[in-house]
């Protein structure tokens, strides 16, 4: 049975992506802001819908209080593809910091170009963190939050690779607040894996982080309270759903 529903879930939801996409292509060369809406109220709403209805995958929300639409920067986990696509239905008109070779994907590439979000080229260095903070500045002068990924890079639910310093980078020189994300995704969508579990994702908004003068302490923090909120979400949703250790990493 969870073969046949992941099967229809992914046909679904890349099917939503996929066209949303090829769309997007083409919209996006005569205007680029009309594939904002397109995305948060069209294709993105669009592929979870089905991915509830055909995956058995539901999703809460908790600390909708601290959910801003523009002037901000959300820091959370990367665990799989799926909270890219919860925060893009949630987060209206945010844009997502990413590798520079997405950007040359033909077709889903084009996409995210048109779409704007901000491709690091992580090989330039110095020149690479200048470039971002630029783009940073633009997309949140356009009224755009920015979503972020501090460890860069996909981790299995239970551990981490480490905070990098690009968030601590961007903070430095942009006077906006950070919120954190924690959920628990990765035990029901686990990086490289064909099956999706049924049951409910959470993601939760933390309260803004506090000023802290010093930037490693700050890191620190922010890892700590997103670390800690992800390992209660993942504690309760093992006890729930027994079925989705098979995705936990952590000991």
């Amino acid at each position: 049975m969870i073969y046949i529903r992941s099967t229809l879930a992914n046909i679904g939801v890349y099917g939503c992506i996929i066209v949303g996409c090829v769309i997007t292509s083409v919209v996006g060369l005569f205007s680029r802001k009309i594939t904002i809406p397109m995305w948060n109220y069209g294709f993105m709403p669009a592929a979870m819908w089905l991915l509830k209805v055909f995956g058995g995958i539901r999703i809460e929300i908790r600390g909708k209080e601290n959910i801003r639409q523009e002037g901000v920067i959300y820091a959370g986990k990367h665990e799989s593809a799926l909270e890219t696509y919860c925060l893009s239905t949630y987060i209206k008109k945010a844009v997502f910091i990413l590798k520079k070779e997405l950007t040359y994907i033909p077709i889903f590439g084009w996409a995210q170009y048109f779409y704007g979000m901000i491709p690091v080229n992580r090989a330039s260095g110095g020149a690479a963190l200048k470039m971002l903070l630029k783009e940073a500045k633009n997309r949140l002068q356009q009224g755009r939050p920015i979503i972020i990924f501090p460890e860069g890079t996909r981790c299995k639910p239970g551990t981490t690779k480490g905070y990098k310093p690009g968030l601590l980078f961007i903070t430095d020189h942009l006077n906006v607040p950070v919120i954190p994300i924690a959920h628990n995704t990765g035990l029901f969508w686990a990086k490289n894996s064909f099956l999706r579990y049924p049951g409910k994702v959470i993601i939760e908004f933390l309260e803004p982080m506090p000023q802290i003068a010093d930037k490693k302490e700050f890191m620190a923090e922010l890892e700590k309270r997103i670390e800690n909120k992800c390992a209660e979400l993942n504690e309760e949703t093992l006890r729930e759903y027994p079925y989705t250790k098979i995705n936990y990493g952590g000991k």
